[in-house]
């Protein structure tokens, strides 16, 4: 499976099929979460839970899949060092922002579903609802530029096999 998708992607950019697959995606959770926005402003909330149910897993489980990892391996090392470069100043922010959204998000769909312990429930679901839902753009937008900093602008993008060590100067 890990060979499979580090081979090329389907974008025609330098992605790696994981990479150009997981853009796909989050654009998908992105579309699904902006739909739940739309049914709740239509007073259709049972849908309306079970569809930000659903992104918001999706959103989790990409993130716990394909992006961690890379992360790791790719910006990590060069924070705090090289945060005045795009790739990883973009990238951190990202993943600031991204890991407070996906926190957030599935402790609103733990509320929502029942799931939250009575001491943390809260009742100004709008609030909540609507912080999250900024903060899942928000990382969508700059995951985008994620996207565009590693494989569209840079001549040679972070991969796995390779000498990792110009990412890190």
């Amino acid at each position: 499976m890990d060979e499979f998708l580090h081979r090329p992607g389907f974008l025609g950019t330098n992605a790696n099929l994981a990479a150009d697959f997981t853009l796909m995606m989050i654009l998908l959770t992105a579309g699904l979460f902006s739909l739940g926005v739309w049914l709740a402003r239509r007073k259709h909330f049972g849908i309306h839970r079970w569809v930000q149910t659903t992104a918001a897993l999706l959103n989790a489980g990409l993130v716990l899949w394909m992006m961690i990892l890379p992360f790791r391996d790719f910006v990590a090392p060069g924070i705090p060092g090289n945060l005045g470069q795009p790739f990883y100043a973009i990238s951190a922010v990202h993943g600031l922002i991204g890991a407070s959204g996906l926190l957030l998000g599935l402790f609103v769909v733990l509320r929502a579903n029942g799931l939250a312990p009575k001491a943390l429930r809260f009742s100004n679901y709008r609030l909540f609802m609507r912080i999250s839902y900024g903060l899942y753009m928000l990382a969508t937008l700059l995951g985008v530029l994620v996207y565009l900093t590693w494989f569209v602008w840079s001549a040679n993008p972070p991969s796995y096999g390779v000498n990792l060590t110009p990412w890190l100067t």
